[in-house]
């Protein structure tokens, strides 16, 4: 069971991850940027950590998916910010590496700092949903803030090669396999962090950023920030539609809830500050 629903994770994973490339590609980094983070590799790796865990592992697990998706917010502003700081004088391809490279440091601290004041938080007392909502409210204040002033999101001129959406995909899965896989190793922290190690999202960059230059990846940053907000609330739903209802069911239950609560809203909010930008310019 635990081997097979970690490839079911992984599969999936694999083909979102390629999906997001295409969204963003095709609709430009706005609308690309919300659909290319609706819950959805989420799903599986939190029916395969409550499967392998049981409940209590699996609230843990979730409770920490919104910090997990803060720490993923402040790596998506890496790539947001951090290019426009680099010197003029450097390629392309030196500003892509050094971008990448920095944004993972940047992850790994953060995950490790996250995974340390959720383990105090736990000692104080606090419940599951209180960190999972901290996280939340965190996740989507910082996204908000980064799509008031939106870069340009540009739709892409050129495809991505499929070598490119091969790699990703297959990273994706890794990344989310080996979640599943440590949930049934009894460490429901390091597993639901690990469920959302921004695989999707450094290779999304990379991989946009190498076939149609830096500004259609760093415009889609500020809405796949908020737009994954979505997973964050996806965790607090399931928290208690998983229990209550099944994983299935449970899943079902908090997927859509994720999408009428936050991703609808987070596009209206997105779309309405692209046009108020838009007319500000044009004037």
């Amino acid at each position: 069971m635990e081997g097979q629903t970690a490839i079911l994770a992984a599969v999936m994973a694999g083909l979102v991850a390629t999906t997001v490339t295409v969204l963003i590609e095709k609709y430009g980094g706005i609308l690309g940027g919300i659909l290319g983070t609706i819950p959805t590799t989420i799903i599986p790796a939190a029916i395969g950590m409550g499967a392998e865990g049981g409940d209590d592992s699996l609230i843990l697990s979730l409770a920490i998916v919104p910090a997990g998706m803060l720490i993923n917010a402040i790596f998506l502003s890496t790539w947001a910010i951090l290019p426009n700081k680099l010197p003029i004088k450097w390629s392309s391809n030196k500003r892509l590496l050094f971008t990448s490279i920095c944004s993972l440091i940047v992850w790994t601290v953060t995950g490790v700092l996250a995974i340390q004041v959720v383990d105090i938080a736990i000692e104080k007392n606090y419940s599951a949903y209180q960190i999972a909502v901290t996280g939340f409210l965190l996740v989507g204040i910082l996204g908000a803030v980064m799509c008031w002033n939106l870069k340009p999101a540009p739709k892409g001129k050129n495809k991505v090669s499929k070598i490119i959406l091969i790699s990703r995909g297959t990273v994706a899965a890794t990344a989310i396999g080996i979640a599943v896989l440590i949930s049934g190793l009894g460490m429901p922290l390091l597993a639901g962090l690990a469920s959302v190690f921004p695989a999707i999202f450094l290779t999304s960059m990379v991989a946009l950023w190498i076939a149609q230059g830096p500004s259609v990846p760093l415009g889609a940053a500020g809405p796949m920030m908020m737009g994954g907000a979505s997973v964050a609330a996806y965790s607090i739903i399931a928290m208690w539609s998983m229990i209550e209802y099944g994983l299935a069911i449970g899943s079902i239950i908090a997927w859509i809830g994720s999408i009428i609560f936050w991703s609808i809203p987070s596009f209206a909010y997105v779309n309405w500050r692209s046009k108020v930008q838009n007319s500000e310019i044009s004037t």
